[in-house]
């Protein structure tokens, strides 16, 4: 008898691993698709990508041939902002659906880092030179032109200005003290956004979620991710253990906070969660 050999789907915590091991080869728009497996597990990831495909097609058939960057990037806009309609969910901007790219296509509606991410994959698309950029507070996109750099917000689809960027810094910079003599120019927050750095924010707007509604469950869900893509992000493994131990689950939450424990610089948080490690050690005795 022929040997048949049965072969298992990755889950979708190992497929995600596998997409974001690499760097040079990260497909932002892929993984930042599958996070969306968390919430939707009988979520199409590649059918996802064929409807993107499909939409860049529509677009490129926009463009002439010969279509200067300028053009193109005109082209898109219209086409993205305007026909399709996509833009800020203003209306519940904090709904996870928000942050779930399959919800965003199916709606047009979604946050400044989503919309971004779709943007941008259909900008590469075009060949444009377009990067995201992690500017304080709202996420941007930015593209290189012969004649300069064009900012946009994908929330509204606006160009903005070094006004009105600056503007929108200020809040931001008073905060933290970067005024006067800690002042730096606006052109070092508009620097380009790794694929790793984008995904992180990603799933980090979805932890404040999930934290904000005490959505433990989801939030831990959300945290085996960003502890996949950012291994040494040591107070990842402080909030996951934190959030095992709301679920009651001792031995999980004690092994995290230990791990956030030997790592941390911070020794005034180290000697508090060592406190919370005698707690629960004690509890479970």
């Amino acid at each position: 008898m022929p040997t048949v050999y049965e072969f298992s789907a990755p889950t979708p915590l190992a497929y995600f691993a596998a997409l974001v091991g690499d760097d040079e080869a990260l497909p932002l728009f892929e993984a930042a698709v599958s996070v969306a497996q968390d919430e939707y597990p009988d979520l199409d990831v590649q059918q996802v990508l064929g409807d993107v495909d499909q939409m860049l097609a529509r677009v490129r058939r926009r463009c002439a041939s010969d279509a200067s960057p300028l053009q193109r990037l005109r082209t898109l806009n219209q086409f993205f902002f305007r026909d399709m309609g996509f833009g800020g969910n203003v209306n519940n901007y904090y709904d996870p659906d928000n942050s779930f790219l399959n919800a965003v296509l199916r709606t047009r509606r979604g946050i400044p880092i989503t919309l971004a991410v779709l943007w941008l994959e259909l900008a590469q698309g075009l060949g444009l030179k377009a990067r995201g950029v992690n500017f304080p507070g709202h996420f941007m996109v930015k593209v290189n032109l012969p004649n300069g750099q064009v900012v946009i917000d994908p929330f509204t689809g606006q160009s903005l200005s070094r006004e009105d960027l600056s503007e929108r810094l200020e809040p931001y910079k008073r905060r933290n003290g970067l005024v006067d003599d800690f002042d730096v120019p606006v052109g070092l927050y508009l620097q380009a956004a790794t694929p790793r750095d984008i995904l992180s924010r990603l799933l980090r707007n979805l932890k404040g979620i999930h934290s904000t509604q005490e959505d433990w469950l989801r939030l831990i869900a959300v945290l085996d991710r960003l502890l996949i893509l950012l291994p040494d992000a040591w107070i990842e493994h402080r909030d996951r253990g934190l959030a095992w131990a709301e679920m009651g689950d001792v031995p999980l939450a004690v092994a995290d906070l230990e791990t956030y424990v030997a790592h941390t610089d911070d020794a005034l948080d180290r000697e508090t969660i060592t406190q919370r490690l005698q707690a629960l050690r004690g509890a479970h005795n």
